[in-house]
């Protein structure tokens, strides 16, 4: 029979290819896999169930209490139509003049709902209660959380009952050095569950280490390597001419979140330096506006193009079409500096040589495989005298491209998921 597993993910699960190639190899591989994620209203397409295939569910909670969403649509409506607040007007009259304390309450209650903080705590509330109600749905075998803010919902799910189940913490970011992450209370927080768990996976040998001088254990390694069929395709959109670019205009290509920290400003402020060209980002995030901004401000509409994200399975399309590929991150934290993350190896899949960051795992890939330049991601000179030597130098460009394409025969998840399976076979066999 079948083990049952039931993963956590705090995200719409659209784009988490790591979670999806490992929820893809469990349930190829004898497990029954349901992933409970967060549901996105604002994607009017994006199904609360999906059946991936026979053996691996995806379902999606409401990311909103009932409540919410009819107040919510009650703000709508009105907006839409004025002539709604008259019999509001007069039911809170009518409310006021014979109970005269239910009106004050609604009033207390919607200036708590509207205050930032008391309005995001009662929000994610919500969605762990819910992430949790469906954890105990099923008689699981096993749970698995992805990231620390899914990680109290497995050890509920896991320990609070009185057959207890495996837990893995399966940590994609390095949760105690990581932007936006400045509290020790998520420090605590983690030492705390990391007492609980059964099995740990993280992304590179470089944090199992970091992890070894916190908590006393090495967890167990499963890279960020993309599926080796990706890059056995030659189809690829038509990124030129979606970009209005002449077809033979060359692609320097950044994809993957828009977010600080990850060099995009400094990559900017390169591309008038670059001799040839056009530069390409595709995705989104918290900054593009900002970045979008500047790009006005140094008048570099024209060599500096902006695409929102794309679905996973259409990604490498994208990418194929790049004459070379950027990872530039900054340090600015030990879970940047630390990184190996999955843009460096789709790059790789599809033959494209990079311009990186010096940091270890990015270095030890780019420099030992000779598929790229390695930089000083913090200098807009740097960056551009990588890209200009790529443009200039043609039989090292080919150079580097043939070591990409014979990269990918290595750097797979066709060969990593090995790993992430042992991790498996060894909790049902304890």
């Amino acid at each position: 029979m079948k083990k049952k597993v039931c993963m956590f993910v705090w995200n719409h699960f659209t784009n988490d290819a790591r979670v999806l190639r490992e929820c893809t190899a469990l349930s190829a591989n004898g497990y029954k896999v349901d992933l409970i994620c967060i549901h996105d209203p604002s994607n009017k397409g994006l199904p609360r169930f999906e059946e991936r295939n026979p053996h691996f569910h995806v379902y999606r909670v409401r990311r909103y209490p009932v409540v919410w969403e009819l107040f919510q649509k009650g703000i709508r409506l009105v907006r839409k139509n004025k002539m709604m607040l008259i019999p509001l007007l007069v039911l809170g009259g009518v409310l006021l003049f014979y109970a005269p304390y239910i009106p004050i309450i609604l009033f207390c209650l919607l200036v708590l709902l509207m205050q930032r903080k008391i309005r995001a705590l009662w929000l994610r509330g919500s969605i762990f209660l819910r992430m949790i109600c469906h954890g105990f749905k099923k008689d699981y075998d096993i749970y698995h959380s992805n990231d620390l803010n899914t990680l109290p919902q497995g050890y509920i799910c896991a320990k609070w009952r009185f057959r207890k189940k495996k837990l893995v913490y399966d940590s994609h970011e390095v949760q105690t050095s990581r932007t936006g992450y400045d509290s020790a209370l998520y420090g605590k927080m983690e030492g705390f569950f990391i007492q609980k768990i059964n099995a740990m996976i993280v992304e590179n040998h470089t944090r199992a280490e970091y992890s070894e001088n916190l908590y006393g254990f090495y967890p167990n390694v499963v890279h960020n390597y993309p599926f080796k069929e990706i890059g056995q395709s030659a189809e690829k959109a038509p990124l030129h001419e979606q970009l209005g670019l002449p077809k033979g205009e060359k692609i320097l290509l950044y994809q993957g979140g828009i977010q600080t920290g990850r060099g995009l400003d400094k990559l900017i402020k390169a591309a008038p330096l670059f001799k040839e060209g056009t530069l390409v980002l595709i995705g989104d995030g918290r900054i593009k506006p900002d970045l979008i901004r500047l790009v006005k401000d140094m008048n570099l509409e024209e060599k500096v193009k902006f695409l929102p994200k794309v679905p996973l399975k259409e990604l490498p399309k994208h990418t194929r079409n790049a004459y070379l590929g950027f990872q530039v991150l900054n340090n600015v934290c030990f879970n940047h500096y630390s990184a190996s993350s999955n843009k460096l190896f789709e790059y790789l899949m599809a033959g494209v040589p990079v311009v990186a960051c010096d940091f270890p795992e990015i270095k030890r890939i780019v420099q030992g495989e000779q598929v790229g330049l390695c930089i000083d991601p913090h200098s807009e000179k740097e960056i551009a005298g990588a890209v200009n030597e790529l443009l200039e130098n043609k039989a090292l460009y080919r150079q580097l491209a043939n070591n990409c394409a014979s990269a990918k025969h290595k750097y797979n998840w066709e060969q990593e998921q090995r790993n992430f399976l042992s991790v498996y076979d060894y909790l049902i066999a304890n």
